[in-house]
């Protein structure tokens, strides 16, 4: 069981200056990311309050460095998620795989080059989530960056489709602990009035990786370079994560949230000051004072206990967000992956529609700015309820449609539907539980979605064979509908909330 935050005597307190430190080593300071300017050190008697500082600080650019650090991580993984469907010409071309599968087991079909990641994904989010509130976030960040690269590159040259999927397996484990963990550590670290717009923010970029690899599946796939299949060069250049993860995490902090519900209050006071300094060294003036109100919030537990996700107070965001998660896959993946395919089935070419995916995902980022621009603005929960009721609307449209323009205009919103819904969705189910147990159940929910992931390609398939295009977005439709009926009945309010009040 978890006990309430103490306030802390001023003897345990921090103050450190020109790499020096009373509280922490050397080495814990050169992790923080210790500046050679001199911090203030804390009045006698002042207590940690290291959530409520984060949540007193305004906007600033030295926020938006630490969190495009974070981003750039998550912009490898989302080229990964959306390669797939930009590359599966190519992979069927070459004679890898084919279109048309023969059952769950059949690792000849595309479908299981999709299930095989998700697979691992959902093994990551299901099972490891523990491992991410017990090791920190800075430390998985860049483990999981490692091991996304190593299988990339395994991908990039094996040949056959059994070890493809098994490498295919293994870095969809480590993305599955990258979203994940991402999600917490931008949350953490940022304060309670734009931490929506933070998270909108880092997807305009991150989600720039969908259009990125669709312009390179694009350029690349109809081609053999150098006498190499256009999809592996698409894939490699994914690989190259593992060499850029080393100068992204340098230093990168540890979340101070994560480490005061972890009892390392002196670690995390150190980060704080170090933020504190350089935020008022931007806007030219001292902070406001601390608001008492927000002091003693926080529960420390040296591990969360994963029961609370079920406990009274909890119970219903996790129906919530695992029925959302469930759902939101089904419209996301079931169309973005097979876009190449359904413009096939429209009647265009292999080149057409490779060039005709590209202008639809380019919505993308759009989707994402939307998302941030936004953010703040409007409830996030009902912008989950909006976003679902676009991409159904414009499903249909693009089941039913026959003329160029409405299928890529009808396709476009769909995507900048979707890609809203994600950047909305990140932060919203960060929102929904405190920190010590917040990964493990992001992970929990978010493994629905890869359950549903795992099996979308093989239901696109039989609803394509059976009924076309309709069946599809039938399908799509019925899962946006639960989107919007469980977020809308039963989705708290987050925006302005700070966590700790949010999630007690």
């Amino acid at each position: 069981m978890g006990r309430e935050f103490p306030q802390r005597d001023s003897s345990q307190s921090v103050s450190w200056s020109a790499g020096a430190a009373t509280a922490t080593s050397a080495s814990e300071l050169h992790e923080a990311g210790a500046r050679s300017a001199v911090i203030t050190p804390r009045t006698p008697g002042q207590p940690y309050d290291i959530h409520a500082r984060i949540d007193r600080l305004p906007r600033s650019k030295h926020l938006l460095k630490i969190v495009s650090r974070i981003a750039a991580g998550g912009w490898f993984e989302f080229f990964e998620l959306y390669m797939p469907g930009f590359i599966s010409l190519g992979l069927v071309r070459a004679g890898i795989y084919t279109v048309e599968n023969k059952g769950l087991f059949d690792y000849h079909s595309f479908a299981s080059f999709l299930a095989a990641f998700f697979f691992g994904m959902f093994v990551s989010t299901a099972v490891f989530g523990f491992v991410l509130d017990r090791l920190g976030r800075r430390r998985v960040f860049v483990y999981s960056m490692i091991v996304y690269s190593i299988a990339q590159l395994c991908i990039a040259l094996l040949a056959d489709p059994l070890w493809i999927d098994l490498a295919r397996f293994i870095a969809g484990l480590a993305v599955g602990m990258q979203l994940i963990n991402n999600d917490c550590y931008v949350t953490e670290l940022t304060p309670r009035a734009s931490r929506g717009r933070y998270m909108a923010m880092t997807y305009i970029f991150v989600l720039s990786a969908i259009p990125v690899s669709a312009l390179l599946a694009a350029i690349l796939v109809p081609h053999d370079p150098l006498g190499f299949a256009g999809w592996r060069w698409v894939v490699a250049i994914g690989a190259v994560s593992g060499v850029l993860v080393f100068f992204i995490q340098r230093g990168l902090p540890e979340s101070p949230r994560w480490l005061e519900a972890h009892g390392r209050e002196a670690e995390a006071d150190v980060i704080v000051a170090q933020i504190e300094q350089a935020v008022e060294e931007e806007h030219g003036k001292r902070l406001p004072p601390v608001d008492p109100a927000e002091r003693g919030k926080v529960i420390l537990a040296e591990h969360g206990r994963w029961q609370e996700m079920f406990d009274r107070f909890y119970l219903r965001r996790t129906l919530l967000m695992s029925v959302f998660q469930f759902s939101q896959t089904i419209a996301v993946f079931g169309f973005t992956s097979f876009v190449p395919l359904l413009l096939i089935k429209h009647g265009f070419s292999v080149v057409r529609s490779l060039d005709y995916t590209l202008l639809i995902v380019l919505m993308a980022p759009v989707g994402a700015a939307v998302g941030s621009f936004f953010s703040e603005r409007v409830e996030r929960k009902w912008q989950l309820v909006f976003c679902a009721l676009l991409i159904g609307t414009a499903g249909s449209i693009f089941a039913t449609a026959s003329g160029v323009m409405v299928v890529v205009g009808a396709g476009a919103c769909m995507a900048l539907g979707n890609n809203w819904l994600i950047t909305i969705f990140h932060p919203y189910a960060a929102e929904l539980f405190p920190t010590r147990i917040r990964a493990q159940a992001i992970g929990f929910t978010f493994c629905w979605s890869r359950v549903s992931s795992m099996f979308v390609g093989y239901w696109v398939g039989d609803l394509m064979a059976a009924y076309g295009q309709s069946g599809v977005f039938v399908m799509i439709g019925l899962a946006m509908a639960a989107i919007i009926l469980g977020v809308s009945l039963f989705g708290p309010k987050t925006n302005g909330i700070s966590l700790e009040t949010l999630s007690p």
